[in-house]
């Protein structure tokens, strides 16, 4: 794939000169995906430089579009899809285990048994505990990777790891090289949308859909699942819409004046097409979301029907919409910003999961099977996990609550060229670690990006002097026992 570079701040035009020319008239929205046909780009600058042009694959892949349903704070494997039937009996038990959290590294701790009854579910017999009935339903369709294991046990790196590869902020997300390898297939939506969850986001906010060094086009677009999808979207009350393309016009004729063909001004380029698009969008968009045109039956199968789960159903019906209109990459959140509003079960394990599993169980499982009806589960990626799992042990004296544990830890892919009704890899018969079939988050990136027909130690972006890729100079293999 041709490596692309980037260039100073705006090639020759100085910071000064370019904010007295479009600082006041850009909104300060970001928006990913541009157009993906050419022909306001070769207008405006001579040339094709639109950066998400749709574009071929470099692998064979099945899957045209990725939804990742993030699971944030932290899930328990040991009580959702990692069967651990040894733990029965040992609750209360201190045992030596090692472990390393928030609370730091330990030699030993309280052994605080699944709080939850498992049972088999499909032909493939996988054990699935009862915070998960309507997923279990689907497990013929899904691929478990129990022996995952991350860098880091602390929320902000491991969120920036999970989504951006690296612990260090600044790096594009995996969503941006997604659209940075194929483009976009609609020109009137983001390539790269995000979903946050009805009580706020994850810490470090837009760190976790950033596009890092690469150009700001690639970036994910914040969507609301209900209202205006984007705040500051509507038509300005009052100015017809052939009035407010001629003013996009101007902008963009003055604007393409400060571009030189000697620069790639990605910068003022992904400006210039974010105008276009949002005028697009204006009467795109809101068709887009309007999940009241599905039938009740469809809104029902996702949990639209019950208050426990009508925001996070609404959230997946509408990445359905979304995917069905071309859009790459879709990433929608569990948990909000508190430790009562996400997976991160530090005090009362019961109450917190019964809570967030019983508002994402029946969207999830509805999607899955919405898609599969549809025929578009064989071309649609779904991925389900957190920035880790948890512990075996107790993080406190007293209380059910589990500390953070990367050392080994479950998630699950379906559709898109994946395995249905597998498990691969194993942690230990307490679930503290991993030690069959170790794999790195870089190995779950490598495993998306093929998936998607990317080569993942191919696939690169020119930045600093160095060619960076999402899963590290070193390179990565892609879990080949869960692809089809």
């Amino acid at each position: 794939m041709k490596r692309r570079k980037t260039s100073d701040f705006c090639g020759r035009v100085n910071r000064r000169e370019f904010l007295s020319t479009v600082g006041g008239g850009f909104p300060a929205l970001a928006l990913t995906g541009l157009l993906s046909g050419e022909g306001f780009f070769k207008n405006a600058f001579g040339s094709s430089t639109n950066p998400l042009a749709a574009r071929p694959p470099m692998l064979r892949g099945k899957a045209k579009s990725v939804i990742f349903l993030f699971m944030y704070g932290g899930p328990s494997h040991i009580d959702t899809f990692d069967y651990k039937p040894q733990m029965v009996g040992m609750d209360g038990k201190t045992i030596a285990v090692k472990t390393f959290g928030r609370g730091g590294k330990k030699n030993e701790g309280r052994i605080v048994e699944p709080k939850w009854k498992f049972k088999q579910y499909g032909q493939c017999g996988k054990y699935v505990s009862d915070l998960f009935p309507n997923v279990g339903k689907c497990v013929d369709d899904i691929a478990f990777i129990h022996s995952m294991t991350a860098d880091s046990p602390i929320h902000g790196s491991a969120l920036l790891m999970m989504n951006s590869g690296s612990l260090i902020s600044g790096h594009p997300s995996l969503g941006s090289w997604v659209n940075y390898g194929l483009g976009s297939v609609n020109e009137n939506l983001p390539g790269y949308v995000v979903m946050l969850d009805q009580s706020g986001g994850p810490i470090s906010g837009a760190k976790n859909w950033t596009s890092g060094f690469m150009p700001a086009s690639y970036q994910g677009t914040v969507f609301r699942s209900q209202g205006s999808p984007i705040l500051n979207l509507e038509h300005v009350e009052g100015m017809p819409a052939t009035e407010q393309r001629m003013l996009i016009d101007s902008l963009n004729h003055l604007n393409a004046g400060h571009l030189s063909p000697r620069f790639d001004n990605t910068n003022l380029s992904a400006r210039i097409a974010s105008y276009e698009l949002a005028y697009r969008m204006q009467a795109t968009a809101p068709e887009a979301i309007a999940v009241e045109e599905e039938s009740e039956e469809t809104r029902a199968l996702y949990g639209m029907d019950r208050k426990e789960t009508e925001d996070f159903g609404r959230k997946c019906l509408l990445a359905r919409r979304l995917v069905e209109r071309g859009t790459r990459f879709i990433q929608i959140y569990s948990g909000g910003a508190h430790n009562d509003q996400n997976w991160d079960a530090h005090g009362d394990l019961e109450t917190n999961h019964n809570l967030h599993a019983g508002a994402t169980d029946k969207p999830i499982a509805g999607l899955l099977m919405d898609l599969k009806r549809r025929g578009m589960l064989e071309d649609t990626l779904v991925v389900w996990g957190g920035e880790f799992g948890r512990q075996p042990t107790a993080e406190y004296e007293k209380g059910t609550g589990r500390d953070h544990n990367s050392y080994g830890f479950t998630m699950w892919m379906a559709g898109g060229g994946v395995k249905g009704g597998v498990s691969v890899g194993q942690t230990d018969e307490l679930g503290s670690m991993a030690v069959e079939n170790r794999f790195h988050v870089r190995n779950l990136h490598a495993t998306v990006l093929s998936l998607m027909g990317l080569d993942p130690n191919e696939l690169s972006f020119f930045f600093g002097g160095l060619d960076h890729k999402l899963v590290g100079v070193e390179g990565a293999d892609p879990i080949r026992e869960v692809m089809a």
